[in-house]
């Protein structure tokens, strides 16, 4: 395994009062991940956001940037701690479904219990001191990469953006290609989603805000609009930028990373506009 679970591009403390994050593009995947499998390694493909990674970095220009290189199939950043799946998990609180979460319920826990086509991917359940290990190695250090890159960006600037960049499947022919999620207005100030959801139109892309995919942890736990942070979930329509095969860049690619790009801009640009006193308050 890599000595760290995340890359991290670009200057500390930020350039840029905004910030990005990648948590679902990892493709890691450690021996104790593959002996645990009762699926071929391919059946973990749909968790991952498929080079969701290679559009924000070859977008991105000075913004600092948290990229998650561990495979989400080993731990998903974007749960919290205690979304610990009891059919999977010995170390889980077992609780009644309907205090469970809904991707909990799914089988999309702190640790993925199922994936798209491939049903049941263990073949033997994780001891709690494993599930404990992965808390500790791999979602508490990215956590706190994250957020000391926003409370830097925020001090700097009197106000930091969170773009948190995923990928995901097709929505059905002629539906939604690009979802923003602010968490129902929770997680950020409506003028930085309308600045994104402004260039996504200007570029011609159909677009949602908070349908079907508002935002999960990363948001819930990093954004704080009334202390200037803000942070919104970028969702990319993934037969946008890779081939038909969904495995590698596409023609689509460049269109996908210039549309990224003028985003990032636009959060920057908005985010300057205000004065810092006045952003502070």
């Amino acid at each position: 395994m890599h000595a760290s679970p995340f890359e991290r591009l670009g200057a500390m403390p930020p350039v840029s009062p905004v910030v990005m994050s990648v948590p679902h593009a990892g493709r890691d995947y450690p021996l104790a991940l593959k002996t645990a499998l009762r699926v071929p390694l391919s059946g973990l493909l749909p968790l991952e956001d498929r080079l969701v990674d290679a559009v924000a970095r070859a977008a991105r220009t000075d913004q600092t940037t948290i990229v998650q290189t561990r495979a989400r199939a080993w731990i998903d950043l974007n749960r919290s701690e205690d979304e610990r799946d009891p059919l999977l998990d010995e170390g889980a609180r077992s609780l009644p479904p309907m205090q469970q979460t809904a991707k909990l319920r799914s089988g999309l826990g702190l640790v993925p219990r199922r994936a798209s086509g491939a049903g049941d991917l263990w073949a033997r359940r994780f001891t709690d001191a494993e599930v404990t290990a992965r808390i500790a190695n791999d979602h508490r250090p990215y956590h706190a990469a994250l957020a000391a890159a926003l409370a830097a960006a925020q001090a700097r600037f009197g106000v930091a953006v969170l773009l948190d960049v995923h990928s995901m499947p097709q929505l059905g022919p002629g539906g939604t290609r690009i979802v923003l999620g602010d968490r129902f207005g929770h997680a950020a100030a409506a003028r930085f989603v309308s600045r994104v959801e402004d260039e996504c139109v200007a570029r011609g892309f159909s677009t949602a805000i908070n349908a079907p995919y508002a935002g999960g942890h990363i948001l819930e736990r990093h954004a704080r609009p009334a202390a200037g942070i803000h942070a919104i979930q970028l969702e990319l329509d993934r037969t946008l930028y890779l081939d038909r095969k969904l495995h590698a860049p596409g023609a689509g690619f460049p269109r996908v990373v210039d549309l990224v790009r003028s985003i990032l801009a636009a959060l920057a640009d908005e985010a300057l506009s205000i004065p810092l006193a006045a952003a502070a308050e």
